[in-house]
C-alpha cells in the first residue's frame, strides 16, 4: 500500500489531474470514481488506484468494478491528495487518451458540433454528454477550447467522452473549409441570426456553429457558415448559455431525424 503523497508513482498521477502539459505530453488522463471507471474502456486504463477504505467498504458492485484489474491500493490520505474533488470517491483510473481524425466525425449524415473557443470545463462537458444524447456524430473544436481531458470536463461529461468522438484543430477556418467541401452545411448560432432555428433543415449532413461563452462566435468564423440561426427569446432574456444553446438545436436536429423528414415545428 501507497502511504506518502511523494511516492514517485504518486506524483505523476497528481500532475495528471492538475497539468493540461502533462496530460498533453504523456496522452493519458484521470477518470475518477465507480461510474466513470465502469464505462471506461479497458482497452484505455492502464493504472488503477483504489483507497483502503474503499476496499474496507466494497459491495458486490466494486468487487465487480475490480474484478480481473490489477490495482494499487493506497492511503485515504494519498487518495484525498490525488482526487480532484472535495469528497473522494476511492478508485482512480490512469487512462491512455482517444485518437480519432476528421473523417472519423463525418458520419453520413453527419451531425457536428464546432466549438469555437468555449472556456468553460463545466459547459464543455455538459456539451459532450448531449452531444452523445442528441446522437451527433462527433464534435471539433478549435486549439483554444479547453481541455477535453481536464477532470472537471470527464466529470461533467459523465462517461460520454468516451464514445463521442472529437478532434481539435489548429486552423478552425481551414478545417471549416474542408467540411464544407465534402458537403456539410454549417449553421451560425448567432443573436441576429437570419433564420428560426427550428425552420432550418438538418436532416442533411449538419455543423452547428458555437463560440464562446462571453463573446460567441468570431466574424470570420461566423462568415463561413452557410445560414445564421437563432433562438427566438421571450421575456427579457437576450440569450442563452452556450451549452443550451447548442443543445436545443442538436436535439431539434435529432427530432427532424427521428421523424425521418424535415417538418418546421409550427
Amino acid at each position: 500500500m501507497i502511504t506518502s503523497t511523494g511516492n514517485n508513482r504518486i506524483r505523476a498521477v497528481s500532475a495528471l489531474v492538475k497539468k493540461a502539459k502533462a496530460r498533453r505530453e504523456q496522452k493519458l488522463f484521470i477518470a475518477e470514481g465507480p461510474k466513470l471507471f465502469s464505462e471506461l474502456p479497458r482497452t484505455h486504463l492502464r493504472e488503477t488506484y483504489v483507497s483502503e477504505s474503499f476496499l474496507k467498504q466494497r459491495s458486490g458492485r466494486a468487487d465487480a468494478l475490480l474484478d480481473g484489474c490489477a490495482f494499487e491500493i493506497v492511503s485515504d490520505e494519498v487518495m484525498r491528495f490525488l482526487s480532484d474533488t472535495r469528497t473522494p470517491q476511492g478508485i482512480l483510473a490512469v487512462a491512455e487518451q482517444f485518437s480519432y481524425t476528421l473523417s472519423d466525425l463525418a458520419a453520413e449524415p453527419a451531425h457536428l458540433l464546432i466549438l469555437e473557443t468555449l472556456q468553460d470545463p463545466g459547459n464543455l462537458g455538459t456539451l459532450i454528454r448531449a452531444a452523445e444524447g442528441a446522437g451527433a456524430t462527433g464534435i471539433v473544436m478549435n486549439a483554444e477550447t479547453a481541455d477535453i481531458y481536464s477532470p472537471k470536463v470527464i466529470r461533467s461529461a459523465m462517461g460520454s467522452v468516451f464514445r463521442m468522438p472529437f478532434v481539435y484543430v489548429t486552423d478552425l477556418k481551414e478545417t471549416l473549409l474542408t467540411l464544407k467541401t465534402s458537403g456539410i452545411c454549417l449553421y451560425a448560432a448567432h443573436l441576429k441570426g437570419s433564420v428560426s432555428y427550428d425552420s432550418a433543415d438538418y436532416t442533411k449532413s449538419t455543423g452547428f456553429l458555437i463560440g464562446n461563452e462571453a463573446g460567441g462566435l468570431t466574424d470570420g468564423t461566423a462568415a463561413l457558415a452557410d445560414t445564421s440561426v437563432r433562438i427566438p427569446m421571450e421575456g427579457q432574456v437576450e440569450s442563452l448559455n452556450a451549452a443550451v444553446a447548442a443543445s436545443v438545436l442538436m436535439f431539434e436536429a435529432a427530432r427532424q431525424r427521428r421523424n425521418g423528414f424535415y417538418h418546421p415545428i409550427t
